[in-house]
């Protein structure tokens, strides 16, 4: 039975085009995205949105709220709570002014995607209830990017509780993705008095749901993840409260994982350094010109790194 791992049928296309030197190698722009995690009688469960199915990118498949940076996020009048700039860019590999940029993005997407914010009147303290119309016009505002984050937190006297985040994961969209990220993976814990819901236009549904079944649900091929997904939400796994995996984010490898792909013969092999469950082999039977001039594929067959196959045409 084949997997959930979204896979686009293009990418072999796209890999031998990289290999040819016909492609350019786009810059990933910097990302942040979220685990939210709130306690329940079995454990903890994670809220994940499902992308909608006409999405261009990853559409039908689950993930974390979350997105790129907006440039304004490493203003340096935002308020700040917690560990100090320079203790976060040791952690996430970058310098201190880059750090609040993610952070930032980090809390900031979770309250454009979730209507979840983590910040608070003070070093110690998280606002309540977040979903009355004044709050949602400055969501929209910041949706929309006419209100700055700095400026928003700012005009309702806040300061970011960046201690309320662990940095988990850091994973780079391969070198063959017409749009890529570097995006920095956090964990959070709900806080008291707030709760989520859909406010992200990219997500048809919503979930809370234990990692042990959503990882189940993918082993299935029930639902669709992205590599970085299925392996964040693995980790999280051992974890009995949202207060032990926000205080195992310490732990976290950092190492950015970047997609590798060579040829192995006419065989083409795509891993993800560490992360062997993720490994295609696709096998080009019979190759062609056309009439451009460049190769095409016929009777593509992508496997798993266990050999079992799947069609290109089917379910990633």
């Amino acid at each position: 039975m084949s997997n959930g791992q979204w896979y686009p049928p293009e990418w072999p296309d796209r890999i031998r085009a990289l290999a040819r030197g016909e492609l350019t190698v786009a810059s990933p722009k910097r990302a942040a995205t979220v685990m939210l995690l709130r306690d329940t009688a079995a454990g903890p469960a994670v809220h994940m949105l499902r992308r909608r199915a006409s999405m261009a990118f990853a559409g039908g498949a689950y993930a974390y709220p979350g997105g790129g940076v907006d440039p304004r996020d490493d203003d340096h009048q935002v308020g700040w709570a917690g560990p100090s700039l320079d203790d976060w860019a040791r952690r996430l590999g970058v310098d201190a002014a880059s750090a609040q940029a993610i952070v930032c993005a980090a809390v900031r997407e979770t309250y454009e995607e979730a209507g979840v914010l983590l910040a608070g009147p003070t070093a110690g303290t998280v606002v309540g209830d977040t979903t009355g119309d004044d709050w949602e016009a400055d969501r929209r505002a910041l949706v929309a990017r006419e209100l700055s984050f700095a400026d928003f937190l700012q005009r309702r006297s806040l300061v970011l509780r960046s201690d309320l985040l662990g940095a988990w994961a850091r994973w780079i969209t391969p070198e063959f993705e017409p749009k890529r990220y570097d995006t920095w993976f956090f964990v959070a814990a709900l806080p008291n008095g707030q709760r989520t819901r859909n406010a992200s236009t990219e997500a048809d549904r919503t979930v809370w749901i234990s990692p042990a079944e959503a990882a189940a649900g993918y082993d299935k091929g029930e639902l669709l993840m992205m590599p970085p997904t299925i392996s964040t939400l693995r980790t999280l796994q051992p974890y009995a409260t949202a207060a032990e995996a926000l205080a195992g984010a310490a732990d976290q490898d950092m190492t950015p994982v970047l997609a590798q792909a060579r040829l192995e013969g006419d065989e083409l092999v795509l891993s993800w350094p560490g992360h062997d469950e993720f490994t295609k082999r696709i096998e080009g039977t019979s190759r062609t010109e056309s009439p451009n001039g460049t190769a095409s594929t016929d009777d593509t067959e992508i496997t798993d790194g266990t050999g079992s196959a799947e069609s290109t045409g089917g379910t990633a």
